[in-house]
């Protein structure tokens, strides 16, 4: 499983021009499913996202978490994370989740992020959204199982 894992000021959704999803800052995480992941990858994902300290404190040191800013998360499925193009120019997807499996995973994986207290909203799975985002730093972190 992989989650690219962005610092935001402000997050929206769009699918087919309907807002379905916004925050007003925290984290956009792109989450891919790889084939043979699990709920244990899931919850550890969601474990770390939850803990992870990139939010500046009063000193300007990134030491804070998303719950300890009062953040919200928007979580956006994104089989193309497994996009393999180091043969032609043409991605290749085959280490991609089938959706029939991915998607109980991205769930699980939303779940288990709110479990930890951190407000979590999302996109359609599997739909062609449109994602509009005001990126803070710019902060991104890659996050892989």
């Amino acid at each position: 499983m992989k989650a690219v894992v962005q610092r935001v000021k402000r997050t929206s959704l769009r699918v087919d021009g309907e807002l379905i999803s916004e925050i007003p800052f925290g984290l956009t995480v792109f989450l891919g499913v790889k084939v043979g992941d699990t709920e244990k990858e899931a919850a550890y994902l969601a474990r770390k996202i939850a803990a992870l300290r990139i939010f500046e404190d009063e000193n300007g040191k990134m030491n804070l978490s998303v719950k300890d800013v009062g953040g919200e998360v928007l979580m956006v499925s994104q089989f193309t994370l497994y996009g393999d193009a180091s043969h032609g120019n043409r991605p290749s997807f085959t280490l991609a989740e089938r959706p029939e499996r991915a998607e109980p995973l991205y769930e699980y994986a939303v779940k288990e992020l709110s479990s930890y207290g951190v407000t979590v909203k999302k996109g359609i799975f599997g739909a062609d959204m449109k994602i509009e985002q005001d990126n803070d730093g710019p902060v991104t972190i890659l996050l892989e199982t």
